[in-house]
């Protein structure tokens, strides 16, 4: 077998470094889920708008990323991942450039939205998991959480990395040279993922059969969506406005950079644990069980306004709510045939990325309305509650009726 040969098989040296690569791609095209979120003070007070307003970048963009994911990942299947990721390159650096130059919020918003998100940061995620997952067989889920941890880590650095040079050199500035920066680095690296994926054939994916719930699948499918949709508006509440919080209760914006840098990095330890876990509690215990810590961390938020605490607060909320979008995958892979998987796991992420959205915006409303964020922490907390309802419900339709029964 030639050199060539055998690293285009699973678990090969070739396909650790391409697992790497795609580590370092997602971590740096991360930049753009992130971006509108460190800026909205600045953003706010650039474009004289309202805190709503000023989160609705971020609601597009998250948007865009959603929409792009499933665009992105279909030029996956048909050209192979160097495709979207050259095009995902191309489209940040020109995406960045572009909104350092908007002279309208309104402007600022459809470019994130369009270039940054939609083309841009999607394609450094979904199809990029996607295709690790192919490169590997037997260590296919610590490859796969690996990989996955990349926007986490893209979170970790890329906040206080912003603000520091939004501090010194302002945002347009900024922009450009995450601009440029990100062109240089990622067309290289994407040249490492040029070849195919092996096809690989198990026979434990092939006769995977379902498990069984009390419910049919038919609304199984939307109430797995629902979740997403409120477990991801509850977690944006922290994640996006953060940085405004604190500006608000005179830290500045730089300690509130450093407290999302804090949160998205526990994040990250989160979701390489949520994968052990799901392994031995099955993914409708890893849901309710990360729901209901997010929950608790929510409520924290509301009498622990210290400079201190807020950090440590922070950390804790990022520890809490990393594993609960993994854990959709696990619950999909489940109960649904394994052929459906693919189109139903990317259908539910979509969800999880549209509440993401959602709440960005409606923290901001929320905040515009009363005056303060602590009605939009209440807002998320009742979002989370819906989350753990339905998280509940799920996993007593999934027990069998003699687990039910009261001892």
């Amino acid at each position: 077998m030639s050199i060539a040969a055998a690293d285009s098989v699973a678990e090969s040296p070739y396909a650790w470094l391409r697992l790497w690569t795609s580590l370092a791609i997602m971590t740096i095209s991360g930049v753009g889920m992130y971006a509108a979120a460190v800026a909205l003070p600045v953003i706010q007070a650039e474009f004289g708008v309202s805190r709503s307003d000023a989160s609705f970048p971020y609601t597009v963009t998250m948007i865009g990323f959603g929409l792009g994911g499933i665009l992105m990942g279909k030029l996956a299947d048909r050209f192979g991942v160097i495709v979207p990721v050259l095009i995902g390159a191309v489209s940040l650096g020109v995406g960045f450039f572009a909104a350092a130059h908007a002279s309208s919020i309104w402007t600022f918003a459809l470019i994130l939205g369009v270039l940054v998100g939609m083309l841009g940061t999607a394609a450094g995620f979904a199809p990029l998991v996607a295709d690790t997952s192919l490169w590997f067989d037997r260590r296919r889920g610590i490859a796969v959480a690996v990989c996955a941890s990349g926007n986490y880590l893209g979170g970790a650095l890329w906040p206080p990395v912003l603000q520091y040079f939004f501090d010194t050199g302002g945002w347009r500035q900024t922009f450009i040279g995450v601009g440029i920066f990100i062109t240089v680095t990622m067309l290289p690296l994407a040249l490492v993922l040029r070849r195919r994926p092996p096809v690989l054939t198990s026979s434990e994916v092939k006769n995977q059969k379902a498990k069984s719930i009390n419910i049919s699948r038919g609304l199984l499918l939307p109430l797995l969506c629902v979740a997403g949709v409120a477990c991801c508006v509850a977690m944006s509440m922290p994640q996006v406005h953060i940085v405004a919080y604190c500006s608000d209760l005179g830290f500045g914006a730089a300690r509130g950079a450093e407290m999302l840098s804090l949160m998205l990095a526990t994040g990250i330890v989160s979701r390489l644990l949520s994968g052990w876990i799901c392994d031995r509690i099955g993914g409708l215990r890893t849901l309710l069980l990360g729901s209901g810590l997010q929950g608790v961390a929510l409520l924290l938020f509301l009498p622990f306004d210290g400079l201190a605490s807020l950090y440590i607060v922070s950390a804790m909320f990022g520890l809490f709510q990393g594993g609960i979008v993994p854990a959709y995958a696990i619950i999909v892979r489940e109960y649904f045939p394994a052929a459906e998987a693919g189109a139903k796991v990317g259908l539910v992420i979509m969800c999880t990325l549209l509440g993401m959205a959602l709440g960005g915006w409606m923290s901001g409303m929320v905040f515009d309305l009363t005056g303060s964020y602590r009605a939009a922490f209440l807002n998320g907390i009742g979002w989370n509650a819906l989350n753990l309802t339905i998280a509940f419900f799920l996993l007593r339709r999934s027990l069998p009726p003699a687990a039910l029964r009261p001892v």
